[in-house]
């Protein structure tokens, strides 16, 4: 096994298990909060715009992380430097900037919820800020890629 494929086998192992991270937080512990908070706050429906929009994050990022497991793919077949790279890239990039978009709603909608129950909601927005500022970097560093692999598909045609 050459060193271009033993480092793209072990991406795609590192975005697989991530997947299967991103899987069990959705299937186990974002309804165990849910349920949690009814059995703490029964009537109190105020959980469900956070759980609809950590589960948009979710879906999100499954798709993101899948199209990254198959741009490793296009650079195990030789094939990095095609449309279809280029269409994975920009499919990333929009996942990024659609986090970032629920993940701005969630701070909102925390701010909104602390005028009315007076709770401080600084923690929770400084990790909202810091993922908002880690999507965002990941949504240059795609930008960056795409407008080169633009580039050198324009000079190969």
């Amino acid at each position: 096994m050459n060193g271009k494929l033993g480092s793209t086998f072990f991406l795609k192992v590192v975005a697989f298990l991530i997947g299967i991270a991103v899987l069990a937080v959705c299937i186990f512990l974002l309804p165990e909060a849910a349920r949690r908070d009814a059995i703490v706050r029964p009537g109190d429906y105020s959980i469900y715009p956070l759980l609809i929009c950590a589960y948009g994050v979710c879906i999100t990022f499954s798709v993101a992380l899948y199209q990254a497991y198959k741009l490793l793919s296009y650079i195990d077949s030789n094939n990095a430097f095609s449309e279809l790279s280029l269409k994975s890239l920009k499919v990333i990039k929009k996942c990024a900037f659609t986090i970032i978009i629920l993940i701005l709603l969630v701070i909102v909608y925390l701010r909104v919820y602390a005028m009315f129950t007076g709770d401080d909601p600084a923690g929770p927005i400084a990790l909202g800020l810091i993922g908002i500022l880690a999507t965002a970097i990941i949504a240059a560093i795609m930008d960056v890629l795409q407008k080169q692999l633009k580039n050198i598909l324009e000079k190969k045609k």
